[in-house]
């Protein structure tokens, strides 16, 4: 018989509780930015690349990430990372000085850069396919429990006990669910008893061996590959970009809050993007359809982030619909992923799950720093506390490079192949 949802529920909560957690890292330095540059001694250019330095080892380790998953199986990649990680959060935590805390955040990045597409793989394996999109969406919004817990909560025991003491608690937590994964994880149902549901070990076992090379020379050859791979990198670069780091000091310059209330809106953005990411991979599969869905998604928030990054005199009674709505509606991203798995042989669904993600953390790889940078050549001289003050308009330069980015996504989706919600090519 085949395994139940509960069954494979319970397998693939250990990757996206490890997900969960890498998340957490990903988006932690948007609340404790004057601590880093107070610690560290750093300007906002500096803190942009320490913070992005876990896209860079988190992007350049998506492809062969992709084909591990392919070749390994998900249960000893997630177990592997998870070990990893828990080891680059204590190397964080300590540091003392930026060249530490860099080696960390690159530590932390290239290892949890193992979770997603090891719980798309599991998805793949564990549930029916009409359920992939949905069990995408679900994953993405395990995600982003893990950036709100780095929102409002984090700030609160940053608090109480310091940066320090709280990443330190997450490297315990990150090698608890490790070692989890490696007792109760199992790559297929078959290996539980249970009779599989997926047909890519098949179809795999049929097809002569085409090499890591030639997996992923052979996913690059259609046309949705390369677009999809550039599209969720605006989406997700503008999420990241404002929640993940430069959301809460623009908040508090344009609106004059506190930082707990810009991280708690910046927060509630991202959990209206972790409702949105399930709605979208749910209504997608219902509808049967990817590319109508992404597009209308995608339009409503490019409008919304032109709001969100450039308008000046909006009161907050109208700025926090207008983050929910773009929030919720950034969820659209998620279809990138099973859009991309039809597009391709299934046999390569991790290869090209590597690719697609690769292309969605660029996004904020690039944009963090990048905007960072254009802060700090906008920059009067202004300080408070030891940390340096931006002007509103020094920071609507920098947001300026994620509109950009989104609106050429919109743009690019126009180009893509409809699959219909089905393995278009075998």
């Amino acid at each position: 018989m085949p395994p139940s949802m509960a069954a494979g529920l319970f397998v693939w909560s250990f990757g996206a509780v490890f997900y969960l957690l890498g998340f957490f890292h990903r988006v932690a330095p948007a609340v404790i930015v004057s601590e880093l540059m107070r610690d560290f001694q750093i300007s906002a250019a500096a803190l942009g690349n320490l913070s992005a330095f876990y896209f860079y080892s988190y992007v350049a380790m998506q492809i062969p990430t992709g084909i591990l998953a392919d070749r390994w199986g998900p249960r000893r990649l997630l177990t592997l990372g998870s070990m990893v990680a828990a080891v680059g959060a204590v190397m964080f935590a300590m540091a003392p000085d930026i060249a530490w805390a860099a080696a960390g955040r690159l530590l932390i990045g290239g290892s949890v850069a193992v979770a997603f597409v090891g719980i798309l793989k599991l998805a793949g394996n564990w549930f029916p396919p009409r359920r992939f999109a949905l069990v995408s969406g679900l994953a993405l919004f395990f995600g982003i429990v893990g950036a709100v817990s780095a929102g409002p909560p984090l700030r609160c025991l940053v608090d109480l006990y310091g940066w320090r003491s709280v990443v330190l608690f997450s490297a315990v937590a990150t090698l608890v669910v490790g070692t989890g994964t490696w007792i109760f994880v199992r790559d297929t149902p078959r290996e539980k008893g249970y009779r599989d549901l997926s047909t890519v070990g098949a179809v795999s076992a049929s097809r002569p061996e085409t090499g890591m090379v030639g997996g992923i020379a052979q996913v690059l050859a259609y046309r949705n590959t390369w677009l999809l791979f550039v599209i969720p990198g605006g989406i997700v670069g503008c999420v990241l970009t404002f929640s993940g780091l430069w959301g809460v000091p623009y908040l508090t310059t344009l609106h004059g809050l506190s930082t707990a209330t810009a991280s708690t809106l910046t927060s509630a953005l991202l959990v209206a993007w972790a409702v949105g990411g399930p709605f979208f991979g749910w209504l997608s599969d219902r509808m049967g359809n990817r590319k109508t869905l992404y597009l209308t998604g995608c339009g409503v928030s490019v409008a919304g982030w032109a709001v969100i990054l450039l308008a000046t005199d909006i009161p907050l009674t109208m700025l926090i619909p207008v983050m929910l709505i773009t929030g919720f509606s950034s969820g659209c991203m998620i279809i990138s992923f099973a859009f991309a798995k039809e597009s391709v042989p299934a046999h390569l669904s991790g290869t090209v799950a590597g690719v697609i993600n690769m292309g969605v953390m660029t996004g904020p790889m690039a944009l963090q720093p990048a905007v960072g940078l254009v802060l700090d050549r906008m920059w009067s001289g202004t300080l408070a506390d030891g940390v340096r003050v931006y002007s509103v308009a020094a920071y609507h330069s920098g947001f300026s490079l994620m509109l950009a980015w989104i609106a050429v996504s919109f743009i690019l989706l126009l180009f893509t192949r409809e699959t219909g919600c089905r393995q278009v090519v075998e």
